[in-house]
């Protein structure tokens, strides 16, 4: 227990002096910002823009923004989020493999199921922080400006995404483990999500894919439940942690 707290220690150290930590809570700072003030100045926009398009022949009518508008800002801007985040973790074992640290580590009784599991919980903790702290950001700007009772099944809609940040998590893992470099786990990871992208086509399997929780923004609005997001909820559950099982025994034949 001790060499895996020590390591996950080293993990979160790494992460704090490379500057990754600060920049992660930076961008999600301002994205939680971004949301609201976008909603806010959208009539004042659109009312510079109308004299313009009114040159034109188009005719814009009057712009009403509530709590709705900051919270489809915020689901279109997590995907942007969660793609920075998954581009500064995406080396978290190709630079050791590079610098040969695990060697020295693993040669001193270092379990190697610990180094996983240490590298899992540090990337999780890292999105839970980033994540939420977004969400909150925008949660009390909204209730400020107008209020959150407008969004049905608010904290549900932003469970689901987070949920789906943690699949995309454990997706990078598994393929830091399969590849050597970062651009081949990016790319790996990145066609996986696609492939499950492009299932979600298929109407009849829709309702079970993973990436149907980053669209969670639907429940909102009233035109979903979370009744709707049952099954993909549990098969992504189950598959997050299929891919951290899978990274453990890759890693310990590799």
């Amino acid at each position: 227990m001790r060499a895996f707290l020590a390591f996950t220690k080293k993990e979160w150290l790494e992460l704090i002096r490379t500057g990754k930590c600060v920049l992660l809570l930076i961008l999600f700072t301002l994205f939680g910002i971004m949301n609201p003030a976008i909603a806010k100045l959208t009539p004042w926009m659109m009312k510079m823009l109308s004299a313009d398009l009114s040159d034109m022949g188009l005719i814009l009518t009057e712009t009403n923004v509530d709590a709705l508008t900051s919270w489809a800002q915020f689901y279109k801007n997590i995907p942007m989020g969660l793609l920075l985040f998954l581009l500064l973790f995406g080396g978290i074992l190709t630079t050791e493999y590079q610098r040969g640290t695990l060697v020295h580590m693993l040669t001193k009784s270092l379990k190697r199921w610990k180094v996983i599991l240490a590298k899992a919980g540090v990337m999780v903790s890292a999105w839970t922080l980033c994540y939420w702290l977004c969400f909150g950001i925008t949660y009390g700007y909204n209730q400020y400006f107008w209020d959150n009772r407008a969004a049905e099944h608010l904290l549900f809609a932003a469970f689901c995404t987070y949920l789906g940040g943690i699949w995309m998590i454990s997706l990078l893992l598994l393929m830091s483990v399969i590849f050597t470099t970062s651009s081949g786990v990016l790319a790996a990871t990145g066609g996986a999500a696609l492939s499950f992208y492009l299932a979600g086509f298929i109407p009849k399997i829709t309702e079970y894919l993973p990436v149907r929780l980053l669209g969670a923004s639907g429940m909102l609005s009233g035109l979903e439940t979370p009744n709707d997001y049952r099954y993909a909820v549990w098969i992504t559950l189950c598959l997050s942690g299929a891919a951290v099982l899978l990274a453990v025994k890759l890693f310990n034949r590799k």
